[in-house]
């Protein structure tokens, strides 16, 4: 690769592992993940400001377009902006099940028992609202961004990601439309609302559905070469 001179690059020195630790650590790692789940009944417990913060710089971390980091993400723990939020996203959802989203879409929830109550949005100690920005403002001119939702997304996972690493639990609630939350939080006309995920610990007596995640064999398909 052709290399600009006028930026500078430093030299990377890689994590390096014997193969029988590597895969030790894969495996670990993989039945560490596979115990996360979507839980929609939180606690009110407190967390220290801290611990968030270590979370979201976890998932500025992630990879993005041209490294223009095209996010904001919006730490919510004042009790009016949750109380606001929730009498949004509760008044889009009645809208979503009583005649926007198709029956198909409604059958498919059932194993869920989701509905359009949101208490959550309350109950969690943070909201973290994540923003996609359009484009990047820049003394009032607009730069452009790149992947936008593509590099959002892979900081969405891997803030997913710490907050399971921490002990904490998750939901990435996605009430549509969410313009809302751009009202609400002020935000400027180049950022777009992406998810909103209430933070927290779980509640003494959740529940999650029982269901299972797909085998390997349903959802990765190789192609490999001859061995030489």
């Amino acid at each position: 690769m052709e290399k600009d001179d006028q930026f500078s690059f430093i030299p990377y020195r890689g994590i390096h592992y014997p193969k029988a630790e590597m895969l030790q650590r894969s495996r670990e790692f993989y039945q560490f993940m596979n115990k996360r789940r979507t839980v929609r009944e939180f606690s009110d417990k407190p967390i220290p400001e801290e611990i968030i913060e270590n979370i979201l710089l976890t998932a500025s971390t992630a990879p993005s377009g041209a490294h223009k980091q095209p996010w904001t993400f919006c730490v919510v723990t004042d009790p009016a902006l949750k109380k606001a939020i929730r009498e949004a996203a509760e008044k889009e959802e009645y809208e979503n099940y009583h005649g926007r989203m198709s029956e198909e879409w409604i059958e498919d929830l059932k194993p869920f028992g989701t509905d359009w109550k949101k208490p959550f949005l309350e109950t969690a100690p943070y909201l973290i609202v994540i923003f996609k920005k359009a484009y990047d403002l820049v003394n009032g001119e607009k730069r452009k961004n790149y992947y936008v939702s593509e590099s959002v997304g892979l900081a969405a996972g891997f803030l997913l990601t710490a907050i399971h690493y921490a002990g904490l639990i998750a939901l990435t609630h996605t009430p549509s439309p969410m313009n809302f939350l751009q009202e609400i939080l002020k935000r400027p006309e180049n950022e777009r609302p992406f998810l909103l995920i209430p933070v927290g610990y779980p509640a003494d007596e959740a529940e999650v559905p029982n269901i299972e995640r797909k085998v390997l064999e349903r959802f990765v398909v190789y192609y490999r070469g001859e061995k030489k």
